[in-house]
């Protein structure tokens, strides 16, 4: 086997391990905001846990919107049309800054009626403001997403990594002397991470921006993004992607952040415990999306050039590298089920119920990490609404409910709502892979 996919394994890094970096730029924002406010009481970290997974919903539409790009820049970036590339980046641009202003605006306003969600109060008062700024730093990710994915679109992954990397230092100093009023500042609490995401964002916003239109590499393929009309053509396109990219992602990320709100009925305790066991759970889990978005871009490059055989080689290569890592990932989680809150919070309860949640979290890893990878290959290949109805049979027509049925009903509490998620993770990554075999199996048949 190692004979066989040596080339695709060696070529899918190079180009995957810049994608995971910086796709977990984008979760590890939360893991410091948690970590940082953690130490300083359950309370506050319901609300960091609140705010953030609220958030997560509106991140993951524009993450899904924005990464309709990505796969019609692979295909045209393999069929040599490079001219292309410029005009769809034009109105992957434009559709962006729409959906930026329109969400910003819908978080901002939502989070006056956090009282409908059941939480305690003093949980939703701290919630608020801190959902408000990440509600402000939602249009600056839109411009960010909206050229790191032209980038990686062209193969070209590793700028938008060490942009992230270094936000995600900003983040953490600036969280850090904000919450604890160190070297002067005011001391903010949970207002102070939420102010360190902000700038973030912005900068990260800017960042790339300017290396994407600055960088000579990229000047050929901009020739076209200047034009000053609009095509509907273009824009139906993207949003032909896009949209139902970003209705998986919501189907997903949503049920995981409906959990949270169950666990808030249960208690303040489970909700927090909740919220390090997820937060660790979606550090591999954007890294496992780092291999599936890299899955994506190869696909789409293959299948622009026809290359059926090649595109099922790497794809499968895609999908052992994702299988070992989370097979890692779920050791480290079994072994450290117990430790790894300690980062968190120092509430010998909460770690207990954590280190419980960490355990299932290991019996989910393989499925979380072949699903979205699955999900990648076929949006490589424009596969996308067969794929988006899969994942919300499997997590809102069966791991919610499940969830509900074990950790509310029955009375399992937290540990019942994970299982339900389990569930849908398992349905989703065998339908999704039976999806793969069977759009792929008999090209290459026939080639």
């Amino acid at each position: 086997m190692w004979t066989k996919y040596r080339l695709y394994y060696k070529d899918n890094f190079r180009l995957a391990y810049p994608v995971v970096i910086s796709q977990l730029g984008h979760v590890l924002v939360a893991f410091s905001d948690t970590i940082i406010i953690g130490h300083t009481g359950d309370v506050p970290l319901a609300a960091v846990a609140l705010g953030s997974s609220l958030f997560s919903i509106f991140m993951v539409v524009g993450i899904g919107m924005s990464y309709g790009l990505t796969p019609l820049i692979a295909q045209e970036h393999g069929r040599k049309n490079i001219a292309q590339c410029g005009f769809l980046l034009r109105h992957s641009l434009v559709i962006n800054i729409v959906l930026g202003l329109l969400l910003s605006t819908a978080i901002i306003a939502g989070s006056n009626y956090l009282h409908l969600l059941g939480q305690e109060e003093d949980v939703r008062v701290l919630a608020k403001p801190f959902l408000q700024l990440l509600g402000i730093s939602y249009f600056p990710l839109m411009i960010f997403l909206t050229f790191k994915q032209f980038a990686e679109g062209l193969g070209f992954t590793r700028q938008a990594m060490n942009i992230s990397i270094i936000g995600n230092v900003l983040n953490i100093a600036i969280g850090i002397t904000l919450v604890y009023g160190l070297f002067g500042a005011p001391k903010l609490g949970v207002i102070g991470v939420g102010i360190g995401t902000l700038t973030d964002r912005f900068l990260m916003a800017v960042a790339m921006t300017w290396y994407v239109l600055s960088s000579p590499r990229f000047k050929a393929y901009l020739v076209n993004f200047r034009q000053r009309y609009l095509s509907m053509a273009a824009i139906k396109q993207i949003l032909g992607i896009g949209t139902p990219v970003a209705l998986q992602y919501i189907f997903e990320v949503s049920a995981f952040s409906s959990a949270i709100v169950m666990a808030g009925w249960i208690g303040a305790r489970e909700q927090a415990a909740h919220q390090i066991a997820i937060n660790l759970a979606s550090i591999t889990y954007m890294m496992a999306s780092g291999i599936s978005a890299a899955a994506g871009i190869k696909s789409g490059n293959h299948f622009g050039a026809g290359q059926w055989r090649e595109l099922r080689s790497s794809a499968i290569a895609s999908y052992h590298m994702v299988l070992v890592m989370m097979g890692m990932a779920a050791l480290i989680f079994m072994l450290g089920c117990r430790l790894l809150p300690l980062m968190y919070i120092n509430d010998p309860a909460v770690i207990d119920i954590a280190a419980n949640l960490l355990i299932i979290a290991a019996f989910f890893q393989l499925f979380d990490g072949t699903q979205v990878v699955g999900l990648g290959i076929l949006r490589g290949l424009g596969d996308v609404r067969i794929p988006t109805v899969i994942t919300l049979l499997a997590y809102w027509v069966l791991g919610l409910p499940v969830g509900y049925f074990l950790g509310i009903y029955l009375g399992y509490g937290v540990q019942g709502i994970w299982w339900g998620l389990l569930i849908g993770l398992l349905v989703a990554s065998v339908l999704l892979f039976f999806r793969f075999q069977h759009k792929t199996r008999a090209v290459v048949a026939d080639v």
